[in-house]
């Protein structure tokens, strides 16, 4: 049991880990702005963390867990992702990186992925696993993540439902889906460093009760922690990053945006009658309507 203990504290290990994560619109408010280009105008709309990214932070805190390590999370967006970090937060970080100027605005996936790259490769101790989200909510090109590890020449795993990290051999196994197909799953080998993609079906497993001791340790943590994140929070802009304002942001897109249909919020298809619960009266009567369904008389 002591030397239980002394796993659990121990924060030293060879495993840097970087998780990737955008603010997306959030959908629900109906609230979506674009420019007159068509461009999304990601200050005026209403924005939440993109939900695969979930998984990602989960698959990175299964590994420190189980190996140690560091987890740094990093976005690129406005001064309001502040926000979509603190949230990230929240799962699990140790600390938080914005990328973040006018000159990086209205970036498509390349150029996204050349600015994420230079502020991976920027980072001291530099890292060894980066964990990115299947896709995003209003792009779902799910090209930032691959277009990454591209930029950065390091293998790739995608669709990955399953990690074990051997931090002293320096290498990773995972069980990922073939071509996204649930009934059909391959085991590969990658060394690192290396990017993984965890697919949406991937769910963290802690098998020994230390591990469960440490997650409960490292969430109460992170969860204090993400109180006062800016603390824990650094900023760059593309002069930190010594990027020229050519070759990211908007001049630096390839992509050309040919049409964008806002998506109106959707309307209320069904009727609602509105009750008093206190009224004996009422109450019979929604019973009566439930009573069939329930199999009743």
């Amino acid at each position: 049991m002591e030397a239980d203990t002394r796993m659990m504290d121990n924060n030293s290990s060879n495993i840097d880990i970087v998780v990737l994560t955008k603010g997306v619109p959030d959908f629900r408010e109906g609230k979506v702005s674009f420019d007159e280009h068509g461009h999304l105008e990601r200050g005026k709309t209403p924005t939440v963390m993109n939900p695969n990214d979930r998984f990602a932070l989960k698959a990175a805190l299964q590994t420190k867990v189980r190996s140690g390590g560091k987890i740094t999370v990093m976005s690129m967006g406005p001064p309001g992702y502040k926000e979509i970090l603190q949230e990230a937060m929240n799962i699990y970080a140790d600390d938080l990186y914005l990328l973040s100027d006018r000159e990086m605005a209205a970036a498509d996936t390349w150029a996204t992925s050349i600015t994420i790259c230079t502020a991976i490769e920027k980072l001291d101790p530099k890292p060894n696993i980066i964990f990115a989200g299947f896709k995003t909510a209003d792009g779902e090109t799910g090209h930032t993540g691959p277009q990454t590890s591209w930029a950065l020449q390091w293998p790739i795993i995608t669709h990955v439902v399953s990690i074990d990290v051997d931090s002293d051999g320096g290498k990773i196994t995972a069980k990922r889906l073939v071509q996204g197909d649930i009934k059909e799953v391959e085991t590969v080998e990658v060394e690192l460093p290396c990017f993984i993609i965890p697919d949406p079906e991937f769910e963290a497993e802690y098998p020994k009760a230390s591990h469960r001791l440490r997650l409960q340790k490292l969430t109460e943590e992170t969860q204090e922690r993400a109180i006062s994140y800016e603390e824990t929070l650094t900023m760059w802009d593309h002069k930190e990053l010594n990027l020229d304002p050519d070759y990211i942001g908007l001049d630096g897109s390839p992509t050309i945006v040919g049409k964008v249909d806002p998506i109106p919020k959707a309307p209320a298809e069904r009727e609602a009658t509105i009750i008093n619960f206190k009224s004996k009266k009422e109450m019979e009567e929604v019973l009566g309507v439930m009573a069939p369904f329930a199999g009743e008389d």
